[in-house]
């Protein structure tokens, strides 16, 4: 699924695909935003990805897709 996170005073977006659920990126989110702890989230090819909870502008948590086959989107 894809995540894609606003940080503020950045232009650009940060993206990544991730094989966490919806649910799972959610709550990390939340607990980031009341800890006020960076968020980590991994993408799928094992990298991890930390933002301070400070500076998130917003949070865009796709669908989850499975099976997907074929060409383009």
């Amino acid at each position: 699924m894809e995540i894609r996170i606003g940080v503020q005073n950045v232009a650009r977006e940060v993206v990544l695909e991730s094989e966490q659920s919806p649910d799972e990126v959610q709550q990390q989110v939340g607990t980031a935003l009341e800890k006020g702890t960076p968020l980590v989230l991994a993408d799928e090819r094992g990298h991890h990805v930390v933002i301070p909870a400070a500076v998130l502008g917003y949070i865009d948590i796709g669908s989850e897709q499975r099976g997907r086959v074929g060409f383009g989107g």
